[in-house]
């Protein structure tokens, strides 16, 4: 077994135990997906493309409230747009790479490989290690476009009169039951929750996700800031 597939099967393995909560989420977007009015095609369409669950459900979520399409580009590009940030944190261990490696790791540099990766990345020197988040990012892949068609299967055979649009913003509870554990985590959210909640019929263009998560960002550095010094 050479060394560039152990290393892919390490990252396979890391990755792994992180897919247990996808499974029901891709589950949950197929679902909802189909609920309210995507097609089959277009619903696997947007997982191959985007392959970003949470900016997934913000699209589905505007999508259902009537957002224009500028807004929910926008919203989708804001959510996806920690990405960045990843990408300059391993662009360090990948520069010496071929401009299709590139593009293909890029792709497959979601929360879970990126998370698992990096850690990889600081312990290993190996010039292969990229391979680990070739082989994190494949298994995250993987694991969400299989359960994003069960959940078209499971969708499609739901009544319509059932309606699970309220599921939409139960996901986003279950995403931020991690962030309870900090008072300035509660706060930003609490702040962000208001601004899109009293927003949602008085902001212009159904921006509210937009304003909400650019209020929340200010309100998180001026927290920081007055933490660090009372510190």
């Amino acid at each position: 077994m050479n060394s560039k597939f152990k290393i892919f099967l390490k990252g396979i393995i890391d990755v792994s135990p992180l897919m247990i909560p996808v499974v029901p989420f891709g589950l949950i977007f197929g679902v909802l997906a189909v609920d309210v009015g995507f097609t089959p095609i277009e619903t696997m369409g947007m997982s191959l493309i985007i392959f970003g669950g949470a900016s997934q459900i913000v699209l589905l979520q505007l999508f259902s409230g009537g957002a224009s399409s500028l807004v929910i580009i926008s919203s989708v590009g804001a959510v996806n747009s920690r990405h960045l940030l990843y990408g300059a944190v391993v662009s360090e261990h990948l520069s010496d790479l071929k401009l299709i490696w590139k593009i293909i790791i890029s792709y497959f540099l979601i929360d879970q490989a990126f998370a698992r990766s990096n850690e990889y990345f600081k312990k290993n020197k190996d010039d292969n290690k990229y391979f680990h988040l070739v082989g994190g990012g494949a298994t995250c892949w993987i694991i969400w476009q299989s359960t994003t068609f069960l959940g078209i299967i499971l969708g499609a055979a739901i009544p319509e009169k059932l309606g699970l649009s309220f599921a939409i913003p139960l996901t986003f509870l279950a995403l931020l039951i991690n962030d309870f554990r900090k008072f300035i985590n509660v706060v930003v959210i609490i702040i962000s929750g208001f601004v899109a909640t009293f927003g949602y019929n008085i902001i212009p263009f159904k921006a509210y996700v937009i304003v909400a998560a650019f209020i929340g960002l200010v309100s998180a550095t001026i927290l920081t800031k007055m933490i660090k010094t009372d510190e």
